[in-house]
């Protein structure tokens, strides 16, 4: 690990390479905005200021019984500021275009124009003016999505000035909101990017039985992690079960330190929230008469999981703590959208089914404590064949880079199990079943007509170990290839310091 102001000089053109990506990022962001924002959380409306765009009332409007003030974001604050970049309308032709809905077509071709795909089929014809991309010999499919991830909030280098993941000073933070860690300049964006990802969702840790908000974020450029939220997407609340928040404050002497106190910490949380949220419906209701009651911002986010408006996403590894969730879930009111990591989840893959509640899983990650010794590779395959929404999921920035590497092992592990895992069942583990899992399944996840053009071209077959990501588009917007050095994005952090470089006052050189 290297310390930053001791880094090797690297050359103008790198520097240049990123002082570029963020002039790109800065020169649009009065871009118009990507049609279809999903839900009724966009936060990606309204007028301008010195750091982006947010919303602004009309003179004389009441905004207090807005969505937004329930959602967590008076007075437009913490809305998305992306813009997508800037992109001429592009041709894919002649590619093995997999749509990710069943569909493969041979020699076939994708239209993008105005960020989103206009048409896929065989025989298209490129508009006038329009960049056409030969992908011949070569495969075209979704973008990839991974549904948890920490990039941002535990960024590369890794070290302690960094850790910013968990809030772990209290078993229960609902209050926090990842999005207040995410740094935008954390390395791992543009790896992750480079190996074909155009959407991540950036989790809250597993320190704490409710450790908060997470948010979806676009793979693009941004000054601040506003220009990188996916607009429209709803919010996640992240919580965890099991070994992991009763070590955390069992090792403290704190409460909880069972599996018992776990369980006992969501109840009485959610209780709270439940009273809070009747309290805030029934001044509504009543008119809004008065003063509206106290804002609590933690209590806030809970109950706007019982209004279902946040998607919680529940780090838990065993079947039986799954089946508790399960009942708490129905004891308030709510839906689970996803269990994350799951490593016992073929045990109970009927009641997830039953509960359309989404399993969001690694391929062979297992074994390193207690909880989640009792792991099989056909853990994909089978709850996938069970009629469940099976997630290839990461939780680490190396393994986001091989995410199309890790569905091919799953389906190959269920096939070998002999059970029958098609080619594009697997290749929607990681693209239209974690666009379901987060709420933008009708963005994105699939190559249709309509949707964001977030479209990854690669050098050969997906699913074989030596292929790469060659094009990568967000919105329409080319936003990484693989052999143009100019369109290999740096992060700032990455650009290092040029030996001449100096400053005013500055005593031996740079510092």
């Amino acid at each position: 690990m290297r310390n930053r102001a001791s880094s090797p000089a690297v050359p103008r053109a790198a520097l240049l390479v990123g002082c570029a990506w963020l002039a790109a990022a800065c020169a649009t962001a009065g871009a118009a905005n990507p049609s279809g924002a999903v839900g009724v959380e966009a936060r990606d409306v309204g007028g301008t200021s010195a750091v982006g765009t947010v919303p602004v009332a009309a003179e004389g409007t009441d905004t207090t019984d807005t969505r937004d003030l329930l959602y967590g974001m008076p007075n437009g604050a913490w809305r998305s500021t992306y813009r997508p970049l800037p992109a001429k309308p592009t041709l894919i032709r002649g590619g093995t275009v997999m749509t990710a809905t069943g569909q493969t077509i041979q020699g076939g071709d994708v239209l993008l124009e105005n960020g989103e795909i206009v048409a896929v089929g065989k025989g298209l014809t490129a508009p006038a003016g329009a960049m056409v991309i030969d992908a011949s010999g070569r495969y075209v499919t979704p973008g990839i999505i991974d549904v948890h991830s920490h990039m941002g909030d535990y960024p590369d280098p890794g070290v302690q000035a960094h850790s910013d993941g968990n809030e772990a000073t209290s078993p229960t933070t609902p209050q926090v909101w990842a999005e207040h860690s995410v740094w935008p300049q954390d390395p791992s964006f543009t790896r992750a990017l480079a190996a074909g990802v155009t959407t991540v969702e950036v989790l809250p840790g597993s320190a704490n039985l409710i450790g908060g908000r997470g948010i979806t974020l676009k793979l693009v450029p941004g000054r601040s992690v506003q220009d990188m939220m996916f607009p429209g997407a709803p919010m996640a609340l992240k919580m965890a079960c099991g070994e992991n928040p009763k070590r955390v404050y069992g090792s403290r002497g704190r409460f909880p330190s069972t599996r018992m106190g776990n369980v006992a910490g969501y109840r009485e949380a959610f209780i709270r929230a439940k009273a809070y949220r009747e309290k805030w419906d029934a001044w509504i209701e009543g008119g809004r008469k008065g003063d509206p009651p106290a804002r609590d911002l933690g209590l806030e986010t809970l109950a706007e999981v019982l209004r279902g408006h946040l998607f919680p996403q529940i780090h838990c590894y065993r079947a039986d703590e799954m089946v508790q969730m399960i009942n708490l879930s129905h004891e308030f009111g709510f839906h689970i959208r996803a269990f994350h990591h799951g490593v016992e989840a073929y045990k109970i893959r009927d009641i997830l089914a039953r509960d359309s509640i989404g399993a969001a899983l690694w391929f062979n990650w297992w074994g390193f404590k207690m909880e989640a010794f009792d792991g099989i590779e056909q853990n994909l395959a089978l709850v996938s064949q069970a009629g469940v929404h099976a997630i290839l999921h990461t939780d680490d920035d190396m393994g986001v880079q091989l995410m199309n590497q890790n569905a091919a092992r799953a389906m190959y592990a269920g096939r070998e199990a002999g059970i029958e895992v098609s080619r594009n069942e697997a290749l929607r583990w990681i693209t239209a079943e974690p666009a379901w899992a987060l709420g933008i399944q009708d963005r994105v996840g699939t190559l249709e007509k309509g949707k964001n053009a977030d479209v990854t071209v690669w050098s050969g077959d997906p699913f074989s170990v030596y292929t790469r990501a060659d094009q990568v588009f967000i919105d329409g917007a080319l936003i990484y290839d693989r052999k143009q050095k100019e369109l290999q994005p740096t992060s700032d952090f990455e650009v290092g310091i040029l030996p001449e470089a100096t400053f005013e006052g500055a005593k031996g050189g740079v510092r």
